[in-house]
């Protein structure tokens, strides 16, 4: 009991939180805040992970989680229509349902919110984010394919009493952030996190008779409650959350009281209600400090009723996950492991116009992990699972992680593992519907709307050289991972601009993807972090083999941060300039529409910039002002058929660049401490 920090971290750590969290929880006692990075990327651990602090996300918009990678080479951020505004996220090439998604390590987005889960996590709730290429850990789950990433919320016990963030932009959204902080008694502490946000103008900077972004407004309110015991070994949280989401988009002169599911005027609406609980239990041996035992519990219940013109679709998901995981060591603490089982249901209520597709999954499984580590050179994660489920049967997941240290500044990395899923096609494609393409399930003898389960094999080597450059810190990385499917449940736009095909893969589908990573720190307190990013992906289709649409292959990355010092009370000036440079993308095939409702089969090139300027006054208030898309890029033709979006080749899914053009926003951050 002697090292307090050290028993903190194993009884945090026996609930799945990050081990790079919890050291970025125990060194804010002594470290100064201006002085950490935003993000950071270790030589020792056996995993490639990246670690984006609070710090980062205050450097853009970032007002939810899917707005949150605008500054991380490692994740590509996109447009997924041209109506809702909602911003698409990609790791490896492969979209979000390829990538394992938890909050404090328990599954989050998945299923019924694969399309808009990312933006029902206020930005300020954020504490860390974890990013994992390659495959995760088997003790998180099986379906992971090209990465995991992780989100760490603010914990009661660290919180400050009262913080306040006030946002508006010139697309005239407004957002409002509340956090209330209280400890309780010297072993409970609780948090109350009030999120609002709204869109009340309508906006057409096109001028094509679509609104650039939904009419909208969110209502989201989580109350966390922790207990803390050192003495006693015991610790746990607990968590309850209400979200409320309405969008409303289409037409410019569309009332949807007058027009709903009618050809007056076409519109959209997408309301979603969710509600949240969760609860972690930890214990940690006091005779036996590296033996801990935790378990996990999650239950959501997710209704979204929506429709796109003629089209609707409504889904419910209820859900329940628990995971019961001990960890030990063998010996001595170079050999550990982690060991469990695991649970979980799913009991989805879904409609696709007058069918109705709804179904019950459930799954039970037990895994192992064994890690080595020798403390200085060499490490490994070996780890295996095995899982029944009643629609993909019974199955083995294998995941390998080794790490090695030819050097004190080097580290070379390698990762191979199996995923396994079921492709929720309508769920995870909404940006479809929104369109006159016909929906089409060729296969029919699947368990999962007729089609079989997704199977890929990931593997990952990785390369990072920290040195000096004239006489300034410097760093390099290079990274290659490839995903080879067995099987895809493939999403089919290039046979025709009129109709989507659902099928079982039938040939080959792969992604390489290949990052160079460059970082230095220029002079004190100026930082350049670039990359380049090679993307080489393709499926094997109906009408032949493709690059995978809406895909750049080739993608620059910039960014440049600068800060003064730190005045005696806290004042500071910050900022923080981004580019991206995307090439041409490979888009669905239009061509057998009229020459006014169609695109070339490949897009053009552009870039894009951002910057933001932060003045911080004290340790207690700070002002910010920035924009995006400061050159004001925009698609051409965003909506395809605009001027009649009830005929064959209306299409608002095929989105390559920003619909709206320049955004300037401004807001301020008021703390009580």
């Amino acid at each position: 009991m002697k090292n307090i920090p050290l028993f903190l971290t194993l009884l945090f750590s026996t609930l799945g939180f990050s081990q790079e969290s919890l050291k970025q929880d125990t060194l804010k006692t002594v470290t100064v805040e201006g002085n950490r990075k935003g993000i950071k990327k270790s030589i020792k651990g056996a995993a490639n992970t990246t670690l984006v602090t609070s710090k980062e996300l205050l450097k853009a918009a970032c007002c939810n989680l899917a707005e949150s990678f605008e500054t991380n080479p490692s994740i590509d951020v996109n447009f997924s229509d041209a109506l809702t505004g909602t911003k698409q996220i990609k790791m490896l090439g492969l979209t979000s349902p390829y990538i394992m998604i938890t909050e404090e390590n328990i599954p989050s987005v998945r299923g019924a919110s694969q399309a808009y889960g990312l933006s029902f996590t206020p930005g300020t709730w954020v504490e860390s984010i974890q990013i994992t290429k390659g495959a995760g850990s088997v003790v998180n789950g099986y379906e992971s394919i090209s990465g995991q990433i992780n989100t760490e919320l603010i914990k009661p016990l660290g919180d400050i009493p009262f913080f306040l963030n006030a946002y508006g932009d010139t697309g005239s959204r407004f957002e409002i952030n509340t956090h209330f902080n209280k400890k309780v008694s010297d072993k409970w502490s609780t948090s109350l996190f009030v999120h609002g946000n709204t869109r009340v103008s309508k906006n057409d900077m096109n001028d094509d008779g679509f609104m650039d972004n939904p009419l909208g407004k969110q209502l989201n309110i989580a109350n966390r409650w922790q207990y803390y015991d050192p003495e006693s070994g015991w610790v746990s949280f607990l968590n309850v959350r209400y979200m409320n989401d309405e969008k409303q988009t289409g037409q410019l002169e569309f009332d949807p009281d007058r027009d709903r599911l009618t050809t007056n005027y076409w519109g959209s609406e997408i309301n979603t209600e969710r509600l949240d609980f969760t609860s972690k239990i930890g214990y940690v041996f006091k005779d036996m400090p590296y033996q801990s035992i935790g378990f996990q519990n999650a239950f959501t219940t997710h209704n979204q009723e929506s429709y796109f013109g003629l089209n609707q679709y409504d889904i419910k998901q209820q859900s329940y996950y628990s995971n019961l995981i001990f960890n030990s060591i063998i010996s001595n603490t170079m050999h550990k492991f982690a060991t469990g089982l695991n649970f979980s249901y799913d009991k989805y209520a879904e409609f696709v116009n007058s069918n109705d597709v709804s179904r019950i999954d459930n799954s039970v499984g037990a895994f192992f992990e064994y890690t080595y580590d020798d403390n200085d050179k060499f490490s490994y994660i070996l780890g295996g699972r095995m899982d029944y489920h009643n629609r993909l049967g019974a199955f083995f997941t294998p995941r390998l992680h080794v790490k090695y240290n030819p050097g004190d500044k080097s580290v070379i990395r390698f990762s191979a593992g199996r995923g396994k899923r079921a492709a929720n096609i309508f769920a995870e494609n909404q940006n479809l519907f929104a369109s006159s393409r016909t929906f089409s399930v060729l296969d029919t003898n699947g368990k999962i709307y007729g089609l079989d389960p997704e199977i890929a094999w990931n593997y990952g080597l990785s390369f990072t050289q920290n040195f000096m450059l004239f006489g300034m810190k410097a760093d390099s990385t290079i990274d290659f991972y490839r995903t080879d499917f067995q099987n895809q449940a493939v999403v089919d736009v290039m046979n025709s601009p009129q109709e989507v095909l659902f099928y079982n893969l039938d040939g080959k589908s792969y992604a390489n993807s290949l990052q160079m990573d460059f970082n230095l720190e220029i002079i004190k307190h100026l930082n350049l972090r670039t990359a380049y990013k090679y993307y080489d992906i393709s499926t094997d289709y109906l009408s032949g083999s493709y690059q995978r649409p809406l895909q750049a292959k080739h993608r620059f990355f910039g960014n440049l941060e600068f800060e003064t010092h730190i005045k005696e009370k806290g004042q500071q000036w910050k900022f923080d300039y981004t580019w991206n440079w995307l090439g041409k993308q490979q888009l669905p095939n239009t061509r057998s529409n009229a020459v006014a409702d169609s695109f070339p089969e490949f897009s053009p090139t552009f870039s894009l910039m951002n910057a933001q300027i932060t003045r911080t006054f004290s340790s207690t208030f700070e002002v910010y002002v920035g924009g995006e898309n400061i050159g004001n890029y925009t698609q051409d033709q965003a909506v395809l058929g605009a001027d009649n979006p009830f005929g064959s080749t209306f299409d608002t899914s095929i989105v390559y660049a920003p619909v709206f053009g320049a955004m300037y926003y401004a807001g301020l951050r008021f703390k009580i401490k």
